[in-house]
């Protein structure tokens, strides 16, 4: 998780700490490809707390880790987990563009852009404060659209069911998804991680979930994880071909 461990919002569903972050490291890119590198991983997550507080939104974090790593290791499967970087994300693309084109061309490799939509518009205002669902199906559709000639990039989005949608409402915002481009979908059972936090309104059968996956490939997601414990990162590595035996991922 990159640029520190406090958030500048306060979702209801997220037990991450809430505040006004003081994370600045200018050597952070450096230190986590190095650290990367070291563990000899050939797949990475990156994520990133919502920093509003920063004029890119944390956008060159992502962008400079992605450098640092294809520099050292050309191969490197990465996928990007971003925030929604509200006001700036065209920047925020025309970055990771700028980015990917600067790499040699060995080192243009696939990448993936995920964005947790994470429920159905109804809920937003009660889980997810501070976020629009309109807002983050432009990043999804930015990140689906990205300059295809650099590298394929396949735009993700996961959901976290259990928190009072209906099976319609679900089925709608994977409509949406597909709409703006978003090929892959991690689908999972929402876990309340503190009592602070929303209680979880209903645990859903495992037959659910393998209905929602059949849903998901019927509407053209290419790739599709569905269960009650499958995250956004959960077999991420499956990728153009890399398979889940062959990887390691973080």
């Amino acid at each position: 998780m990159l640029l520190g461990d406090i958030c500048t919002r306060a979702c209801a569903f997220c037990s991450v700490k809430t505040g006004k972050p003081t994370w600045q490291d200018a050597d952070e890119a450096h230190r986590v490809a190095e650290a990367i590198v070291e563990m000899g991983l050939s797949f990475v997550v990156l994520t990133s707390v919502n920093r509003d507080d920063l004029a890119d939104a944390g956008a060159g974090a992502f962008a400079e880790s992605l450098r640092e790593l294809r520099i050292r290791r050309p191969d490197m499967g990465v996928e990007f987990l971003t925030p929604d970087f509200r006001k700036v994300q065209s920047e925020a693309a025309d970055l990771f563009t700028r980015t990917l084109s600067s790499l040699p061309s060995n080192a243009r490799r696939d990448l993936i852009w995920g964005h947790n939509i994470e429920t159905v518009p109804r809920l937003y205002r009660e889980a997810r404060k501070g976020a629009k669902y309109e807002r983050s199906l432009r990043l999804l559709k930015i990140a689906a659209h990205l300059p295809t000639h650099l590298a394929t990039v396949e735009a993700k989005s996961a959901l976290m069911l259990g928190l009072g949608e209906t099976r319609d409402e679900v089925i709608e915002v994977l409509r949406d998804l597909r709409a703006v481009g978003v090929q892959r979908l991690s689908l999972g059972q929402y876990l309340r991680p503190t009592l602070d936090n929303l209680p979880v309104a209903r645990y859903l059968h495992p037959d659910e979930f393998t209905e929602y996956e059949t849903i998901g490939r019927e509407l053209g997601f290419t790739w599709v994880k569905a269960g009650p414990l499958v995250r956004s990162s959960y077999y991420a590595e499956e990728i153009q071909g890399i398979s889940h035996a062959e990887t390691d991922a973080a």
